[in-house]
């Protein structure tokens, strides 16, 4: 059955993909391919559902299709009850710093906190006052009262202070409470702003809150853990976190030490999830082959996550495992690139039939070939410019009904696609902060360049 298609995906999925890059809504009306890799990762959720834990780290080619990936993932996620969390890591967004990085980086996380109910992200406050309002109907439907609601909200967060700093983050919850009984807005604002790690300095939040820890770069990985079993003690089936554009962490930090520590940070949360330590927490990281096998910057450079993340011994082209941390994404064949142009066209057609798309099926066909001459295998191993252009032909076709689809397609000149992530090329920019400056660590004496 073909999936119903509104003029707000439509809108969505054309612009986006006219601009390279992955549409946030409307996935499931162009998705190709991927079985095996989508199987994987379905399997993840369940273990999810029931106690466990994951962490992947999705791989392929600048333009492979990861993001696209993460957001299909997503999508699914959203449908089955889960809360994600996303974000792009930066030079002043990452996994481990000394001036506010880590900070920031969860401050992102929980700003693009999405739910089945706000998949645009931005869900936090929803998330907390529904649990909150669902709570209070309870127990006073049962007769309590705001006190007893009150002792409830400290019932249901005791597991969560068994944890470290799930004292405060209890407080917190019980502080927005109080200012929901109360019709405090400026407290439950407060209560959030914590959440979002917004807070600068202890000071402030002990006198907005009464607690004495805020969320800083120390903390970052406790307070996700205590978000996963917020999340659940809310009735959601657990926390997926996804985390997109490692590259920048291999070759936009010049600083040794600097890349070592997120790796440290990246292995702290790999041993956690492999071993079972936390429950109902999932990562998903996208990182292109450099970011991941360059033994001089990439997660291979250092030893424990090479160690972790080699391959089965016994897998070759033939025969894959997709039971370990790394999912290198197959490319793409011709057949599928052939199916994702279709589905492109019905996107455009707003689900029509083919009689009614301004592209024959003969049009695909001959754009393909002409993909291929001009290309050669990059139009469909990494199909971002194949796409691309195809969404301008139908464009172009669609507003100058005139004009033959033969003549329009002889003037696209695309002869090449960009494989490699923008930020390697750049490596080597100097960056803000102490941290990030160009390193002067004499084992890092290797130097990429081009002639």
């Amino acid at each position: 059955m073909i999936p119903r298609l509104n003029e707000r995906e439509r809108a969505a999925i054309l612009s986006s993909l006219s601009a390279g890059v992955v549409p946030a809504i409307g996935l499931h009306h162009i998705q190709v391919g991927r079985k095996d890799e989508v199987e994987a990762l379905l399997a993840d959720l369940n273990r999810i559902e029931q106690g466990g834990s994951a962490i992947r780290f999705i791989v392929g080619r600048y333009g492979a299709g990861k993001s696209f990936f993460l957001n299909l993932v997503k999508t699914v996620a959203l449908e089955r009850r889960f809360v994600v969390a996303r974000a792009d890591i930066t030079t002043q967004r990452r996994l481990q710093g000394t001036g506010g990085q880590a900070q920031g980086l969860y401050s992102e996380l929980m700003r693009n906190l999405a739910t089945r109910s706000r998949p645009e992200g931005g869900a936090l406050a929803n998330l907390v006052e529904r649990w909150i309002a669902d709570l209070a109907h309870d127990v006073k439907s049962k007769g309590g009262t705001d006190g007893d609601v009150g002792q409830s909200v400290h019932a249901h967060c005791k597991p969560l202070q068994e944890m470290v700093s799930g004292y405060d983050f209890a407080t917190v919850l019980e502080k927005y409470y109080r200012g929901y009984v109360d019709h405090n807005e400026q407290l439950q604002q407060a209560a959030i702003r914590w959440l979002r790690a917004e807070y600068s300095t202890k000071t402030e939040a002990r006198q907005d809150l009464g607690v004495r820890t805020i969320i800083d770069d120390d903390s970052f990985y406790d307070y996700i853990k205590l978000m996963a079993a917020f999340v659940r003690i809310a009735g959601y089936s657990g926390l997926i976190v996804c985390i997109d554009e490692l590259v920048v962490l291999s070759h936009r930090l010049n600083n040794k030490i600097a890349r070592n520590n997120n790796y440290e940070a990246i292995l702290r949360i790999l041993n956690d999830t492999l071993q079972g330590s936390v429950q109902n927490l999932g990562f998903l990281f996208a990182a292109t082959d450099d970011a991941v096998f360059d033994k001089r910057r990439g997660l291979y450079s250092y030893d424990a996550l090479a160690t972790r993340l080699a391959p089965n011994r016994f897998a070759t082209e033939t025969l894959t495992d997709l039971a370990g941390p790394l999912v290198n994404l197959a490319n793409l064949s011709p057949e599928d690139c052939y199916v994702l142009l279709h589905n492109v066209r019905r996107v455009h057609a707003r689900g029509e039939d083919n009689a009614k798309a301004v592209l024959p099926d003969e049009g695909i066909v001959k754009y393909l070939e002409d993909c291929q001459r001009r290309m050669g295998a990059a139009y469909f191993q990494t199909p971002r410019e194949t796409v691309k252009d195809f969404v301008g032909l139908l464009s172009i076709l669609e507003q100058n009904t005139t004009v033959g689809w033969q003549e329009v397609m002889g003037k696209i000149t695309t002869t090449s696609v960009q494989t490699q992530d923008p930020a390697i090329s750049e490596a080597g920019e100097d960056d803000d902060g102490p941290e990030s400056a160009t390193s002067t660590d004499p084992t890092d004496d290797l130097t990429s360049f081009k002639l």
